[in-house]
């Protein structure tokens, strides 16, 4: 029988601001992000561009020798992987880890 997913959000204290965490269950796979008041970070999955379209700052985190997405907890010691324009623009950087690039959203 087939794990049932569920849609999950959370609440967590950045440096600075508050971000808020969803997973959202596609099929058998989960599309997870943290959201600030001004970016966001995400799993592949996730349009930055599109999002740059609309000047906001996103970043795409993947897995590094440390981590693995498997909750989104794990999406804060992710490895940025890609990031657009405007998230460049506020020196979010591949290779930093979520927390860090959501810091600078």
């Amino acid at each position: 029988m087939a794990q049932e997913q569920i849609l999950c959000h959370q609440r967590t204290r950045l440096s600075y601001k508050d971000a808020y965490g969803y997973v959202i269950p596609v099929g058998n796979t989960s599309l997870m992000a943290w959201v600030t008041d001004e970016g966001m970070i995400g799993t592949a999955g996730f349009d930055i561009e599109a999002l740059a379209n609309a000047g906001v700052p996103a970043a795409i985190v993947g897995v590094s020798e440390e981590s693995t997405l498997e909750n989104l907890d794990s999406l804060m010691d992710a490895e940025v992987k890609a990031a657009n324009l405007p998230a460049v623009q506020r020196r979010v950087e591949i290779g930093m880890s979520g927390r860090e690039a959501l810091n600078r959203m």
